[in-house]
């Protein structure tokens, strides 16, 4: 982990490439829209089976950083790359103070109604769509505000739970994860630490036969605790530390470092990690733009090494 006078030092470093450089990494979060794709034949899932899913992580939703005809391009996006399924990895409302206007949930909820695939759009929720919603945070009751929004368009949201689908015939089992980062607890507690609405072996358990699992995990971190029955997991969360050069962040919100702020990595299951589409702190981003996840598993996908 880098400490604070190295990461101090390397923020210097980056504002000796002069203004230029500040101005496009500003300017990242705003013009920039990648689509970052991998193909995967993890060893718990048929190589026979060929599924491609999209994946949107971390919207943030605000003007002028995530506006909702932004929001809409994404939507739009995503859906000419003709996944089997999409999924939302949380995180869909603002995570800094430097915006002009917080957009209601009902708002981009609405644009998202947009998203299609023949297996469906299928949601978590992240850290920040607790932490955003006062009445959820300090009642310890739920659901939040993002989580009824995305049900009152018609697009589920998962905590703890798992479902099955089916596509030409074969079936897979998606499961999804409450947050590990969910609430606050009083400050009384020292050190302070976050608690989590997540519980990864009742998910698990609501597995109930041998069709290979999708995991969706907002944070990362649990990777180091799913077991090989899992197959693929997907998370987004650190938005690849927002600067990465030379393929290195220096500054995730993993414990896990590097190995778990961006891109594919293995532990028992292979993992996922997306750099997702906005900003947290600071709407800025520096070697990491936004990117929508294209995953595509089976025959045509090679095993990476």
């Amino acid at each position: 982990m880098l400490s604070r006078r190295r990461f101090l030092q390397f923020l210097a470093g980056i504002g000796a490439f002069g203004a230029s450089t500040t101005a496009y990494g500003f300017g990242e979060p705003l013009f920039r829209l990648d689509v970052t794709r991998y193909q995967l034949s993890p060893s718990r899932w048929p190589k026979d089976f060929p599924l491609k899913i999209a994946v949107v992580a971390d919207l943030h939703a605000c003007d002028p950083w995530m506006s909702v005809d932004h929001i809409d391009e994404i939507v739009k996006r995503t859906n000419a790359l003709g996944a089997d399924l999409i999924v939302m990895l949380g995180d869909y409302v603002a995570g800094h103070r430097h915006i002009t206007r917080k957009i209601p949930a009902e708002e981009w909820a609405q644009v998202l109604a947009g998203l299609r695939a023949p297996l469906g759009v299928h949601a978590i929720l992240g850290n920040h769509d607790y932490w955003d919603d006062f009445i959820v945070q300090h009642s310890g009751q739920g659901p939040t505000a993002a989580r009824r929004a995305l049900e009152d368009v018609g697009i589920p949201v998962y905590e703890n739970d798992a479902v099955r689908l089916n596509i030409g015939g074969r079936p897979f089992w998606l499961a999804g994860l409450g947050d590990q980062l969910a609430y606050w607890p009083a400050r009384r507690f020292r050190p302070v630490r976050r608690i989590g609405v997540d519980d990864l072996g009742a998910t698990l358990a609501k597995v109930t036969d041998d069709a290979p699992v999708i995991l969706l995990a907002h944070e990362p971190d649990v990777a180091a605790h799913v077991p090989d029955r899992v197959a693929l997991q997907l998370s987004g969360h650190t938005h690849g530390g927002q600067v990465r050069l030379l393929g290195w962040s220096p500054v995730v919100p993993t414990r896990y470092g590097n190995r778990l702020a961006y891109g594919h990595a293995r532990f028992k299951c292979d993992v996922i990690v997306s750099g997702g589409l906005g900003c947290s702190i600071m709407p800025f981003r520096l070697g990491v733009p936004p990117e929508i996840v294209l995953v595509t598993l089976g025959e045509q996908a090679p095993a990476l090494s």
